[in-house]
C-alpha cells in the first residue's frame, strides 16, 4: 500500500521529491507490515522508520504508531509522513474490506 503528503517547503525532501511518501508491504493474513519503504534524504531515518513499522499490526490501529512518530521524530516533516502514513492504511483496510465484498 502506498500514501503520500506534501512535503513541507524549505525541507531537503521537499527540494528532492516535493513530496512524502510511504510504501507499505503487508502480510493479508496477518495484517502485518513486513517491509516498507520511504521518501526519506537520510538512511537513518529510513532506518528509524523501519525500526517502528516492520512487524507492527495493523490490527492494534493506527494511532499507537502515530503517537510514536509524535513523541519521538522531531523533524518538519512530522506531519507530512504521519498523513502519508495515514493514506497507506486507510487504503489497506478500504481494499480488505473491498475484496470481502467481491468474495462473499
Amino acid at each position: 500500500m502506498t500514501g503520500y503528503a506534501k512535503a513541507p517547503q524549505g525541507t531537503a525532501m521537499h527540494e528532492v521529491y516535493k513530496h512524502a511518501g510511504i510504501v507499505l508491504e503487508i502480510n493479508f493474513t496477518s495484517h502485518e507490515i513486513i517491509r516498507a519503504d520511504f521518501t526519506f534524504i537520510t538512511d537513518l531515518t529510513k532506518e528509524f522508520f523501519e525500526r517502528i513499522l516492520i512487524g507492527y499490526s495493523l490490527k492494534d490501529g493506527v494511532e499507537p504508531l502515530l503517537e510514536m512518530i509524535k513523541r519521538h521524530y522531531f523533524a518538519p516533516s512530522q506531519q507530512a509522513i504521519i498523513v502519508a502514513l495515514q493514506a497507506a492504511v486507510q487504503r489497506y483496510w478500504d481494499n480488505i474490506s473491498n475484496t470481502k465484498e467481491i468474495e462473499e
